[in-house]
């Protein structure tokens, strides 16, 4: 990890992605419900929230530790919506 100022942009692109395919999959599938794509944007938007008050959290010991949890946080909670994403 470069900077943390590279580690909230990752975070912001790639759940930012996320919540984008969602609203693809909606406009592609009009008739669908849409209930369970708005489940994974607000699952999106809970992690994104989530992951961003890690990052910014004070009182940190071992800065470089925490901020590589945080880089494995974003990679597990976004190939887990991504799956989600691809079963609708």
């Amino acid at each position: 990890m470069a900077s943390v100022k590279n580690l909230k942009k990752d975070i912001n692109y790639i759940l930012g992605d996320i919540i984008e395919e969602c609203y693809m999959w909606e406009l592609l599938n009009p008739k669908a419900d849409a209930k369970k794509s708005q489940a994974v944007v607000d699952e999106a938007i809970s992690s994104y929230d989530g992951l961003l008050n890690k990052v910014n959290a004070k009182n940190i010991e071992n800065k470089r530790a925490h901020y590589k949890s945080i880089q494995s946080d974003l990679e597990s909670v976004a190939s887990s919506l991504i799956v989600k994403v691809n079963k609708l």
